[in-house]
């Protein structure tokens, strides 16, 4: 099978109607409208085989992560997806995996309406590479740099699950332990979910937003260098499902929650006199906020006990070449 048989696949199961879409697949490049009074929000991401999913995730949640991580970047910009370009690069011309790495991708790219017009196909190891479009009024995009002393920073769903089931998985201690990761932890790493009626909702509302792809205090810590400011995160109050809480111990949690990484919630600054505000815009969003810390002078971010004194975490989260 060649490469054009590949993106017949790809076109074949991923595909979808936009009105702003004049050329999609099939040529040299896509031809799209921007509505008038937005502005462009774009993003890319890169998955490696072995570095950003294990080798034996199935093609389906494959597809499905590629696109999700990139959603969970517009999600923190209080973007709306449009579009999406999709870069594979394969061992070989596996036909099966690439029907059903298209589904994956296809199934929540139709949930966001998402049309993908266009992309690349080549051989090498193991890699998708995903960009993806999309639309925001101009002036209201989030960014890191507006935090400021007396927010409170907020987080979106629970944190540790997906770190949680990538350590299961590579741990045979916890293994024999504990056996094999629950199904939820699993679908959380494999299946991540953006928050991106989250984003829209604090448009006008957050200071500064973030997505919680590299761990906490390290995605924080771009909010606080960026918005120069410092962070105090209460660490007992970090919001972690049953599932997290019964697989491990406390201080292990601890540790998945700070620096595990791969949770595709939202992390944002919300100053006190807008809280209601966003309550009330959050409403049926589809997914709970938790206040876990303020912002204060100074520069980074530091960890609190439950009596206020500072802790030091073992190790700040995941970096590329580190």
């Amino acid at each position: 099978m060649g490469e054009f048989s590949l993106i017949d696949i790809i076109r074949q199961r991923c595909a979808s109607s936009r009105s702003d879409v004049v050329l999609g697949i099939g040529d040299d490049a896509a031809l799209v409208e921007v509505p008038p009074g937005n502005e462009l929000v774009i993003c890319t991401d890169t998955l490696v085989a072995g570095v950003h999913f294990p080798v034996d995730t199935s093609a389906f949640d494959i597809g499905w992560k590629a696109l999700a991580v990139n959603l969970s970047d517009l999600a923190a910009m209080g973007a709306t997806p449009a579009w999406a370009l999709l870069a594979l690069t394969l061992p070989k011309a596996d036909a099966d995996f690439v029907r059903a790495l298209a589904d994956g991708f296809s199934a929540l790219a139709s949930v966001h309406d998402v049309a993908l017009v266009g992309g690349d196909t080549t051989q090498g190891p193991l890699s998708i590479s995903v960009t993806v479009h999309g639309f925001v009024p101009k002036g209201q995009a989030l960014r890191r740099s507006g935090a400021q002393v007396g927010d409170r920073v907020f987080v979106s769903g629970t944190l540790g699950d997906a770190a949680a089931a990538l350590h299961l998985l590579e741990s045979e201690h916890l293994q024999r332990a504990v056996g094999s990761p629950d199904a939820g932890l699993l679908v959380r790493l494999n299946r991540p979910q953006a928050r991106l009626a989250c984003g829209i909702a604090l448009r006008t509302l957050a200071n500064a937003c973030i997505d919680v792809s590299d761990g906490l205090l390290a995605d924080l810590g771009h909010v606080a260098h960026a918005s120069g400011v410092a962070i105090e995160i209460d660490q007992w109050k970090l919001p972690a499902s049953s599932a997290l809480q019964s697989c491990c111990t406390s201080a292990l949690r601890a540790q998945l929650q700070l620096t595990g990484g791969d949770d595709y919630e939202l992390a944002f600054t919300v100053p006190a006199e807008r809280i209601d505000a966003m309550n009330d815009a959050l409403t049926g969003v589809g997914c709970a906020i938790t206040c876990i810390g303020r912002v204060v002078e100074g520069e980074g971010v530091r960890v609190l006990d439950s009596v206020g004194n500072e802790i030091t975490p073992p190790r700040g989260g995941w970096e590329h070449f580190s």
